[in-house]
C-alpha cells in the first residue's frame, strides 16, 4: 500500500476568509480597513474605572490615539478580543454606550432615524484602502465591513428589529444600540435590546447577530 504526501499552499487572502468561518467575531473582513481615532476614544471613555488598563491593552495591540488619526481595524478587534478576556464582556457594552458619543454621526430627529443612520455612522468611522467608506455627496458606501440592518420598525408597537453583520463583538453591538434607543426614545418607558437566539449568533460563529428592541 502506498500513501501519496500533498502539500498545499493556500493563498493568504483565503486564510482570512476560513479564519472568519471559524470566529466570527474579531476577525477584519479586509486586512486593508482602517478606524479612526475618535471611535477609538471610546475604550478609553467608557468608564473612568480601568481606564489606564484599557489604554494600555490598546497600545499592546499597536494603538496610541496620541499618534495618528488612523489605526488598522483588526488591531482595534485584537484589542476588544484582550479586553473581553481580561476584563469581561460588560466592558465592550459599555465601549459601545461610550461610542454613541464619540464617533461620527449624521443629524438625527427621533429614534427612527438614529437606528437607520447607524449603519452610516458605522462607514462614516471607516476607511479602506484610505478612502472614507461613505461618501456624503452620493450616499454611496463601500463594502468590506458588514453592516447595521434595521430589518422592522414598527413605532406604534415600539418595537424594531436589528441585524448586525460585522466583525465587532455582540455584546459590543448590544451596548451601541441601548444607548442610541435610550437617547432619542420618546417616552419614559424602559428600553430592552436582547439577542435572539433563535437565530444565529457570532457568538456562535455565525456571521451576523439579530437584536429585538422594545421601548
Amino acid at each position: 500500500m502506498f500513501y501519496l504526501s500533498i502539500r498545499i499552499t493556500i493563498p493568504e487572502k483565503l486564510l482570512i476568509e476560513l479564519k472568519f468561518n471559524l470566529m466570527a467575531q474579531f476577525v477584519a473582513f479586509d486586512q486593508n480597513v482602517e478606524v479612526n481615532k475618535i471611535t477609538i476614544m471610546s475604550v478609553v471613555n467608557s468608564m473612568e474605572k480601568g481606564k489606564e488598563t484599557r489604554i494600555g491593552i490598546l497600545e499592546k495591540n499597536g494603538i496610541n490615539v496620541e499618534k495618528k488619526e488612523w489605526y488598522p481595524q483588526q488591531n482595534w478587534l485584537n484589542a476588544f478580543k484582550e479586553i473581553a478576556s481580561t476584563l469581561g464582556d460588560m466592558n465592550l457594552f459599555l465601549i459601545g454606550k461610550a461610542i454613541i458619543d464619540s464617533a461620527k454621526f449624521p443629524p438625527i430627529n427621533n429614534l427612527e432615524e438614529a437606528l437607520r443612520s447607524l449603519d452610516i455612522a458605522y462607514h462614516m468611522n471607516h476607511r479602506l484602502n484610505g478612502k472614507v467608506m461613505f461618501d456624503s455627496q452620493t450616499g454611496n458606501k463601500m463594502e468590506g465591513i458588514g453592516h447595521y440592518k434595521l430589518k422592522e420598525y414598527n413605532a406604534a408597537g415600539k418595537r424594531a428589529i436589528m441585524v448586525c453583520d460585522n466583525p465587532y463583538p455582540s455584546k459590543f453591538d448590544e451596548g451601541i444600540i441601548t444607548q442610541l434607543v435610550r437617547k432619542f426614545k420618546e417616552t419614559a418607558s424602559t428600553e430592552s435590546i436582547k439577542l435572539d437566539l433563535t437565530k444565529e449568533t457570532r457568538i456562535k460563529g455565525g456571521h451576523s447577530c439579530t437584536y429585538n428592541i422594545a421601548w
